[in-house]
């Protein structure tokens, strides 16, 4: 049942060399993706500990290696934490395709390089398009394709990773066999990591453990699926969050920036020359050195879209500064621009220079939060309003990258929590309690035997899970320990109750052969021959709906009662020497009938005796022939109970054998060809067939008893002879 290498120290020791492997394996990825970037190599190569890890230690070992590997780079590259889920889903990958032996086939091999390469350059190639990082130079593998004309940049870009990954991941397979190649089969199972909290099990012992059969869902499949939807759900809820907060913390800095341009811009303006401005626009002394400090103003900050200088009046925006961008170039000074309906409801209070907080609006200029700061004269009046304009555009695609990263450090780590869960169950519930229903649902009450195997199988288990599991198979090895015992105690009084009860239909038997003498042991031998009978019919497997191993033991154990009705039998016609007349004959078959209702009354009383319903049938019927002459009901053929029919065959060939005080014993081989003879007569053809086939096994129970006979009858004569000499 078990491995004798997996005791609980090796199995500590075990767990602590695949720890370190799982350090191997990071420290591996690390160094080679260095060896790689240092050697200006067009691999990563950063996979080779993770396929390893995966192959040699499972699922758990590669997919820790993998994830880390990212974690670690992120240190110095940013970027490579959102790559971890490309890691992990080739450490799933390996693991799947170690079960399945691909190292040992070559086309699995190609198969395996073929599905590293499409994770690793297929779906990576989606992560930096998704972040909008796609970048490459004009002498990369990308541009020369793009170059071609043939395809666009991003199918260009899949093109050149799938051709530059495949050369990786075949190298890194081919490193990853060679040391599989070189690693001794000992120490591959050696450093395979698991978690016994019981005796471990084979491989089939695990394999049907984990499979057993489920009406609706498993345990483990509950268990995975809670756990599943919790990390869902709180990882939405998180991002969700994240997203909000993010975003509010983007608005607010785009604010702080639009703030502080339109400031700035407002602090440029000379309010005394506003009026100079909007009336001679460039030929305005100062206008160029002012319009120039705002262009410079603009393009100080990426996330300015627009600076300009209005003056609100009634007609409209009139335009003192509105500087030109890549794209769109300002309005003349003097033009007055239409106001938009972002902001209808402050016109009012720009109308009389009145501050303002900053304005969000999405209306032909596009989405754009506008900071309008009033450049007051020395009076104290408002003359115009410096404003400053971030496109909020922008803001989208960073929530969307935003989420990208979230989404691609979030499956990496679900699949890490998921497989490590997934370990733990399996090792600490799902195992130990599938072992505790297979030992219990095969458990065998037959015989000691197997009851002592039986329970020596739950108590080999040991689980030590050290908790509620732990607490249900302690009960149930409990509960078995106490059912065994009283099982035991119950089949020993049952035992007893059944070797007084034959004992007791022999004692009654031998009252009623007692009266009858001419008989001796027929009782015994009839039963004997009956036993004989019923197995020989079961090897040649007929009328094996009836003949079980309960029915021959009921049929063998009543057979003793058979001429229990003689006891109702007179004396005088029962010990008769000579043939009896037609009217003593039919006294005689009447014992046939009164043992029917004797033994009826048994069964009154006891109501669920299998034995008394076949010692009632031999009773009864043991006298009936084949051909329907017998009696004492005239039954033919298959009316009469399967047991009768035997019971004709033993107790007319004991008959034969036996020595009578009316007659001499026939020979054995002229009474079976009597038996012969009466086959689809007087006996079932079948039955008769079955006797003939078990003749060797006959004729040494026949011999058996003449002999204990001839002893019995020395022995009487001797006490005879000393009577008469006293």
């Amino acid at each position: 049942m078990t491995e004798t290498v997996n005791t609980p120290v090796s199995t500590r020791k075990r767990n602590f060399i695949t720890i370190l492997i799982c350090f191997a394996g990071i420290a591996a990825n690390l160094m080679l993706s260095g060896l790689c970037g240092k050697m200006k190599l067009p691999l990563y190569l950063d996979t080779v500990g993770t396929i390893a890890a995966a192959i040699i230690g499972g699922p758990l070992p590669g997919v820790i290696v993998g994830f880390f590997t990212n974690i670690f780079k992120s240190f110095t590259d940013i970027s490579s934490l959102y790559y971890g889920i490309i890691n992990v889903l080739i450490a799933l990958a390996a693991a799947f395709l170690a079960k399945k032996n691909f190292y040992k086939k070559p086309l699995l091999i190609v198969a395996a390089i073929l599905v590293f390469t499409f994770l690793g350059g297929g779906i990576g190639t989606l992560i930096p398009v998704l972040l909008n990082n796609v970048s490459y130079d004009s002498e990369s593998l990308s541009a020369k394709i793009y170059s071609m004309g043939m395809f666009g940049s991003t199918a260009s870009h899949l093109i050149a990773n799938l051709i530059t990954d495949f050369a990786d991941k075949a190298l890194s397979v081919t490193i990853v066999l060679i040391l599989n190649q070189l690693l001794p089969d000992h120490a591959k199972k050696f450093f395979n990591f698991y978690s016994w909290k019981q005796t471990p099990l084979s491989q089939e012992q695990s394999a049907a453990a984990k499979n057993a059969g489920f009406r609706k869902m498993s345990l483990r499949t509950k268990i995975l699926l809670v756990l599943s939807i919790s990390l869902i759900a709180v990882s939405v809820a998180a991002t969700v969050i994240s997203i909000v907060l993010y975003r509010n913390t983007l608005i607010r800095d785009h604010t702080k920036v639009a703030v502080g341009t339109a400031r700035i811009a407002a602090s440029a303006i000379d309010p005394e020359k506003v009026d100079e401005f909007l009336e001679k626009g460039e030929q305005a002394d100062g206008y160029a050195e002012v319009e120039q400090l705002l262009t410079e103003l603009r393009i100080s900050s990426v996330d300015i879209e627009y600076v300009y200088v209005y003056k609100i009046m009634p007609d409209g925006c009139h335009v003192v500064f509105d500087v030109d961008t890549e794209t769109v170039k300002g309005r003349d000074a003097g033009y007055i621009e239409p106001v938009e309906d972002g902001f209808r409801d402050h016109y009012a209070a720009l109308m009389n220079g009145e501050h303002i907080d900053p304005i969000t609006t999405n209306d032909s200029y596009g989405w754009l939060l506008t900071a309008y700061e009033p450049v007051y004269n020395s009076e104290g009046k408002c003359v115009c309003y410096a404003a400053a304009d971030v496109m909020m555009d922008q803001i989208r695609v960073t929530e969307r990258e935003f989420l990208m990263e979230m989404l691609a450090i979030f499956l990496g780590f679900f699949i890490l929590i998921f497989v490590f869960v997934r370990w733990l169950i399996e090792y600490n519930i799902i195992l130990p309690v599938n072992s505790i229903a297979m030992s219990t649902g095969t458990f065998a009450y037959d015989n000691e035997k197997a009851r002592e195997s039986s329970i020596e199988r739950i108590h080999e288990l040991n689980i030590t899970t050290g908790d509620e599991v732990k607490n249900l198979y302690h009960a149930i090895a409990k509960t078995s320990d106490d059912s065994m015992r009283y099982v035991a105690d119950v089949q020993k009084k049952t035992e007893e109750l059944a070797q007084m009860q034959n004992a007791l239909i022999l004692v009654l038997a031998d009252i009623v052969e007692s009266r009858d003498k001419n008989t001796g042991a027929h009782v015994r031998k009839t039963a004997a021959y009956t036993d004989i009978i019923m197995h020989q019919l079961k090897e040649m497997g007929v009328y094996t709906d009836i003949i079980t191993d309960e029915y021959i033991s009921d049929v063998v154990n009543s057979a003793p009662l058979h001429d229990v009705g003689k006891i109702q039998v007179p004396d005088a016609i029962l010990n008769k020497p000579g043939r009896l007349t037609d009217e003593e004959f039919e006294v005689m078959k009447k014992h046939t009938i009164a043992g029917r209702d004797i033994i009826t009354q048994a069964i009154e009383l006891v109501p669920n005796s299998g034995y008394l319903a076949e010692a009632r049938n031999l009773a009864g019927y043991h006298h009936e022939k084949w051909d329907g002459t017998g009696y004492p009901y005239g039954k033919k053929a298959e009316e009469i109970p399967l047991s009768a029919r035997i019971m004709a065959v033993a107790d007319v060939f004991d008959a034969l054998v036996s020595r009578r005080s009316y007659k001499e014993p026939m020979p054995f081989d002229k009474a079976m060809d009597i038996i012969r003879e009466g086959a689809g007569k007087h006996f079932d053809p079948v039955i008769v067939e079955a006797f003939l086939n078990a003749e060797e096994e006959v004729r040494r129970v026949e011999a058996e008893f003449s002999q204990m006979a001839d002893e019995k009858g020395c022995i009487d004569k001797k006490e005879l002879k000393k009577k008469k000499e006293v």
